[in-house]
């Protein structure tokens, strides 16, 4: 799965899976792949099925935060997003969306290309699963964001 960034039927994945699984709209009323990418006020990003998986998705909010580019972010093992001491914890998260389907409220440390650690807060994280039941990874969305 590889989908550029205003790829319509990811963002039908992304948008429904979220509302399926969460129970709220993604994207308000009338918004699209462009407004979900380009000037969405939150990050999202989403991760594929490879053992070591791979972000497939990052919108513009959540490429300011890490400091990586698209092209940049496309080829990332999602790992990265999180220094090796908190790799443990995120992957603990990871299987808890896989049992549970989605979290709310998730909190944690993060770091940029860069090498700056931040803060992400008031996450959701989600199964991405299509409407014949096909698993094809997970998504993350973020509000809010501060400096470590």
């Amino acid at each position: 799965m590889s989908a550029g960034p205003l790829d319509t039927p990811f963002f039908i994945l992304l948008t429904e899976s979220y509302r399926q699984l969460v129970g709220h709209e993604l994207v308000p009323p009338g918004c699209g792949p462009h407004w979900l990418y380009d000037d969405a006020p939150f990050a999202v990003l989403a991760h594929n099925t490879e053992a070591d998986p791979r972000f497939v998705y990052a919108n513009t909010t959540a490429q300011k935060c890490f400091e990586y580019s698209w092209d940049e972010f496309i080829q990332l093992p999602s790992r990265f997003s999180a220094e090796p001491d908190n790799r443990e914890q995120r992957q603990r998260l990871l299987e808890t969306v896989a049992a549970q389907n989605f979290v709310t409220g998730y909190r944690g440390i993060r770091i940029s290309k860069s090498g700056r650690r931040f803060w992400i807060e008031d996450g959701v994280v989600w199964q991405l699963i299509d409407p014949l039941g096909i698993y094809h990874g997970q998504a993350a969305l973020f509000r809010s964001w501060h400096d470590a």
